[in-house]
């Protein structure tokens, strides 16, 4: 097989590997799109694959009249809570594992990791009762710690990977000239870091806002956005919603944490920039 012919059939695969993922995303979208805002009557209609006649009344009745509107501003104080928190705890643990060599170190990377191994359904009970005990039950704040347990792991190993990659000389020649550690951090490594963290404040952020069930056992008033869509979705009358009211619910579910990641993006790429190097 000639040079020319590899190359070929490899680049048709890779555009056959890209074309496949890139529809395994998209696909489901447009059909939530779609079906989520067509008419029942379309909806229905087995001759019409793609509805000709929309509305908004589904997405409306979901936002505003079954409360999922209170659903997202829920979550949104949930996911910045979890932020400041994972971020609290988690820079520091990570600066002291990329800058510092100390015993045990790898230990702690790896029961980092390992802190993501017990499934959370398993652990329900037990945090139900702690909740109750500290009077955290039902509160968002309850919510945001039980998030940033399941987060701070991820922060701390991206964060040490970031501060990895931003060279201890620049340190070094800032406390030459006068700064402390502390103040070397701040004005030196913490501003070159700040692309790489916003991209991990990302991940935290989608984390908390797609997360179900810790939410959905912690809260009963309070839920956040996707508890209250499954309260929603399970408690209809008849027992279940309607498809087209799960399409709309599933819309409404995505596009914050889609148009979230739109804008951080370009910090995306920069992380895994200075990750790299």
């Amino acid at each position: 097989m000639r040079d020319e012919t590899k190359y070929a059939l490899k680049k048709t695969a890779f555009y056959f590997v890209i074309f496949t993922a890139v529809a395994w995303i998209l696909i489901p979208i447009i059909v939530a799109f779609l079906y989520g805002f067509t008419t029942k009557t379309d909806y229905y209609n087995p001759d019409i694959i793609i509805p000709h006649s929309y509305t908004t009344k589904y997405v409306h009745t979901i936002l505003f009249t079954l409360g999922a509107w209170e659903g997202i501003k829920n979550s949104v104080i949930v996911a910045t809570l979890t932020i400041i928190i994972s971020f609290i705890l988690g820079i520091p643990a990570g600066y002291s594992i990329a800058k510092f060599i100390f015993p045990g170190r790898d230990t702690i990377k790896l029961s980092i990791v390992a802190l993501r191994m017990f499934p959370i359904p398993v652990m329900a009970i037990p945090l139900i009762v702690l909740y109750i005990r500290l009077h955290l039950a039902d509160t968002l704040l309850g919510v945001a710690l039980a998030h940033t347990a399941m987060a701070l792991p991820f922060v701390v190993l991206i964060t040490s990977s970031i501060f990895g990659g931003v060279s201890k000389e620049y340190e070094e020649a800032a406390m030459v000239f006068g700064l402390t550690r502390l103040g070397s951090f701040m004005k030196i490594t913490l501003p070159l870091a700040l692309p790489g963290l916003a991209a991990a404040a990302m991940f935290t952020f989608v984390m908390s806002w797609n997360e179900v069930f810790v939410a959905s056992v912690l809260t009963l008033n309070h839920r956040t956005l996707p508890a209250q869509v499954l309260s929603i979705m399970a408690g209809s009358s008849g027992g279940a919603a309607p498809d087209y009211y799960k399409f709309a619910a599933a819309f409404i579910m995505t596009l914050p944490a889609m148009l979230f990641i739109f804008f951080a993006r370009k910090y995306l790429v920069t992380m895994w920039g200075i990750t790299l190097k």
